[in-house]
């Protein structure tokens, strides 16, 4: 129950600064006019909301998913082992110079009751660290008492802490590859608009031969030849996936090049470069924002089908899909499979909400005035 009065003071206090901020912000009346509009979907505001909120909470897992403690008070002195160095265990007395086992340490502070003290993240485990018990192998069903709220894998290694950590991880390849993608497909897709002509021509030809590669053997063949890793995915998977948005962006600058603004844009001797990148961008940052979402969708739904497969990041890096692979193989462990779906499922609808909702907050047809 406290934790809920606490996520729903959170929720209140992140909505009251967004607001304020806006309020403060001298920002245009149209683009605030959006944002006023985006903020009255509810359900895509709250998903976003939420879906904020779980990325920060990835973002400092290690404070409250780690095995390391977050504090440790010993002989009148401060240590924070969760964002520093390794502390061998001889800095707090122990008899040997490799990192502190601090869930040990916390229980020995205890039973000396001698003023020392050890304060452990809520999930004393980290993605790495395997739990064995005594005469009962892994994968163990969820439990609050040993603190593996939803149980563990094959290996003894806690699921919640291998869901979140993967989170953060596919968040990021798609955030990434989202940047790859813009910075490739808009550039190329304003060129062919812009230029027209044989140009255009040739980079049609170009793209179409080059969809019709398959992605899977790539990977496949790079991966096997050079070892998958989180900058080569994204290398790989931008190579194939800028063709999406540059057929949009072609399209949007084909019209755009021929209003008013760029015609005086010529007229006063502005370059190709700048009325491109300076102009006509600009003008369609809404049908840009409306496919960041998808996009990030599409990422985290490409990086968790290439670890299922195998052919993702390698082990023992935290991911959904190899979760999904370890439950379908087995499946009387059914929290393994039940909880990455569950939280797959979870992300793809906030991120489809918040899509829809920033679709229909910069439809420019509801802020367009006819003359």
């Amino acid at each position: 129950m406290r934790c809920f009065l606490q996520a729903v003071a959170l929720f209140r206090f992140y909505h009251y600064i967004t607001k304020t901020i806006l309020t403060q912000m001298q920002i245009n009346p149209l683009t605030l006019k959006k944002i006023n509009r985006f903020r009255s979907i509810r359900r895509g505001y709250y998903s976003f909301v939420v879906l904020m909120i779980a990325v920060l909470f990835s973002l400092s897992a290690e404070l409250f998913i780690n095995k390391r403690a977050v504090m440790v008070h010993y002989e009148g002195r401060y240590y924070f082992p969760a964002y520093g160095e390794m502390i061998p265990g001889d800095t707090f007395g122990l008899n040997y110079e490799y990192e502190t086992d601090y869930k040990s340490l916390k229980r020995r502070f205890e039973k000396e009751n001698s003023g020392n003290w050890v304060l452990m993240p809520v999930i004393p485990y980290d993605p790495f660290e395997s739990d064995f018990r005594d005469l009962d192998y892994p994968p163990y069903p969820p439990s609050l008492k040993d603190r593996h709220i939803f149980g563990t894998d094959i290996v003894g290694r806690d699921v919640f802490a291998r869901l979140v950590y993967g989170f953060r991880i596919s968040f990021s390849f798609s955030l990434a590859l989202l940047a790859m993608n813009y910075l490739i497909g808009i550039s190329a897709g304003c060129g062919m608009g812009y230029a027209g002509g044989k140009f255009d021509l040739l980079f049609q030809r170009v793209i179409e031969i080059w969809t019709n590669i398959p992605i899977l053997y790539v990977v496949i063949i790079l991966s096997s030849i050079l070892g998958a890793d989180f900058m080569l995915l994204v290398l790989i998977m931008a190579a194939f996936g800028w063709t999406s948005i540059t057929w949009t962006m072609r399209t949007v600058t084909y019209k755009e090049k021929a209003r008013e603004y760029v015609i005086a844009a010529k007229a006063l001797g502005a370059s190709d470069f700048r009325i491109v990148f300076l102009h006509i961008i600009p003008n369609t940052v809404s049908l840009i924002i409306t496919y960041i979402p998808f996009s990030i969708s599409s990422g985290i739904v490409a990086l968790t089908a290439l670890d299922y497969l195998g052919f993702g990041l390698p082990p023992p890096t935290p991911s959904w899909g190899e979760l999904l692979q370890q439950g379908w193989e087995n499946m009387n462990a059914w929290w393994i499979v039940g909880s990455v779906v569950a939280f797959m499922i979870a992300t793809l609808l906030m991120v489809t909400f918040i899509g829809e909702a920033v679709r229909e907050a910069f439809d420019p047809k509801l802020h367009t005035t006819y003359e």
